[in-house]
């Protein structure tokens, strides 16, 4: 069986989209779950595949990544700067929130991604692009955060039909 980074990243997509689901299906309650809330600041590791013709090799590096809650409504603004090699992606997005236990929410969103270096490889391509992403994040501590994120590039690779994927690590502090 073939690796595709495109089958990889779907495969992520699909699991953080149908585990929330699956999750809500088994509460007996009609109450709504208070997912995290709050805005937070953080960093962590980034691993890039950036599925490039004859780079098959990841890409890893930091990110520092935001987000800013809009109290009263599911809804974030999130920022992220994906640090690899001689490349920086600044990447704004906007996710829908889902609280799926307490202090937890998995998101989804669509943004874009800003190439610093255009040309050389980054963790989602080598020039600017849409993306979307979905992720899990998680209070454990009254001002402490943990969350974990995928993103894909919509043809971030120029001149390809490659899909470029980033998953993020990382550890925030809340405000």
């Amino acid at each position: 069986m073939k690796f595709s980074v495109k089958s990889a990243a779907m495969s992520v997509l699909s699991v953080l989209v149908v585990a929330p689901a699956l999750l809500a299906a088994g509460s007996a309650s009609a109450q709504t779950v208070r997912g995290m809330e709050g805005s937070y600041l953080g960093g962590g590791a980034s691993v890039g595949l950036s599925g490039e013709v004859g780079n098959n090799d990841a890409n890893f590096g930091g990110h520092v990544q935001g987000r800013y809650d809009i109290p009263q409504a599911p809804v974030s603004l999130r920022g992220a700067a994906l640090i690899t090699g001689d490349n920086v992606n600044l990447v704004p997005t906007v996710t829908f929130d889902l609280g799926v236990a307490p202090n937890t929410n998995v998101y989804l969103g669509a943004g874009y991604a800003f190439s610093t270096n255009e040309g050389n490889t980054s963790a989602l391509g080598n020039q600017n692009a849409p993306v979307l992403t979905a992720g899990v994040e998680t209070a454990v501590q009254r001002n402490i955060a943990l969350y974990s994120d995928v993103k894909v590039a919509i043809d971030g690779v120029a001149n390809s039909d490659k899909t470029p994927v980033s998953i993020q690590v990382g550890a925030a502090y809340r405000f």
